[in-house]
């Protein structure tokens, strides 16, 4: 039977889609809260992932421990995950549990947050921030963003800050949930083979009590602060780069056309700036991305190489983007096609769960 791709939504504003395909060996359910770091208020900056870590401390019914031990029991493999835009929660599990698994993550999507497990996750979440200030890559990317959007909230950090974390409130943290973990701002997502009608069934059940609060999100296109800089630390060795420009948004058509074209100028390998860059001895990684996002979009090239190199590394990327799009052959968008359909087809079959650059908005270094 050939894959079918099915809607519903509940009363209550929720959406649920699918993707069914009755010969998958597997079942996925994700929950998508469209909610992340550009939707707090700079004051409680790195709630939406300080929350996403108390959806696994249990529920008024069910401990952190009982959670646990059913995704456990059920073979689950779960997880979740918190962007600038996006919060998820998803479980991927053989078709007979997806039941079992849909109501428990409808359960977890209703925490308990208690105030001593509030305070035990914020030494967590004050402990990863630290981490990720000895990675000389995430320290440049968060000063980049920053630098690139100025005071709009796409720079606000996923994480936080030690300063908002460490300020922030329990009860500031349960009216961000009650806001933005409404009906009407949550989509549930099936994969595999699912039975779509009874899916519903069980979400009307689990998440028709799920109030809507219309939550609101500015999408217009922000304006780009955009500027160079350069970050030295002298424990670092190596030297890092970090380009930003503004690209096309989620809701436009031409991200596909920017996706690829980020992928013909730095896939990982067999691009234009492997070739010039690592194959050619002045850097050791060097990769270009595309980030289409609510509103807007970005472009990003990032390497790493000899600090000495940092100049000569900066001046071929500059010369591999103005030179990319007169550069372009059949043959580049045939190879990456099938690079694709192959990356996607092995995707499909493992896991069910879940660029034109004219100017850079900001150049970035860490030496």
């Amino acid at each position: 039977m050939p894959i079918t791709f099915r809607q519903a939504q509940l009363q209550n504003g929720l959406n649920i889609i699918a993707e069914v395909d009755p010969t998958a060996h597997s079942s996925a359910v994700g929950f998508f809260v469209r909610t992340g770091a550009r939707d707090e208020a700079t004051k409680v900056m790195g709630v939406s992932h300080f929350l996403e870590h108390m959806m696994f401390k249990g529920t008024e019914a069910i401990t952190a421990d009982q959670l646990n031990q059913k995704f456990d029991a059920m073979g689950a493999r779960n997880n979740a995950y918190t962007s600038a835009e996006l919060t998820c929660f998803y479980a991927h599990v053989l078709p007979e549990f997806l039941g079992e698994a849909t109501d428990l993550l409808g359960q977890m999507m209703r925490p308990a947050i208690r105030q001593s497990d509030f305070d035990t996750e914020k030494k967590v979440i004050l402990e990863e921030i630290a981490m990720y200030k000895d990675s000389p890559f995430w320290v440049l990317y968060e000063r980049a963003i920053e630098v690139h959007y100025g005071t709009h909230p796409l720079a606000h950090r996923v994480l936080g800050t030690d300063q908002s974390v460490t300020d922030l409130k329990r009860d500031e943290m349960q009216g961000y949930f009650d806001n933005r973990y409404s009906a009407d701002n949550t989509v549930v997502a099936l994969a595999g083979r699912i039975d779509f009608d009874a899916a519903v069934t069980q979400l009307g059940s689990v998440c028709g009590h799920w109030k809507p609060t219309k939550p609101a999100r500015n999408s217009t296109r922000p304006p780009i602060t955009g500027g160079s800089f350069t970050l030295k630390d002298a424990k670092v060795s190596r030297g890092y780069f970090i380009g930003i420009a503004e690209g096309p948004s989620i809701e436009d058509d031409r991200k596909y056309a920017a996706a690829i074209l980020a992928q013909i100028l730095g896939s990982p390998d067999n691009s234009r700036l492997h070739w010039a860059l690592v194959e050619g001895g002045l850097a050791d990684e060097c990769q270009a991305s595309f980030d289409a996002r609510d509103g807007c979009g970005d472009y990003y090239v990032f390497a790493s190489c000899d600090p000495a190199n940092l100049e000569k590394v900066e001046a071929e990327i500059n010369k591999q983007i103005t030179g990319l799009v007169d550069s372009l052959t059949e043959e580049d968008t045939r190879r990456l096609i099938a690079k694709t359909a192959t990356s996607a087809t092995m995707q499909a079959t493992k896991s069910l769960a879940g660029l034109s650059v004219s100017e850079w908005d900001g150049l970035c270094m860490f030496i």
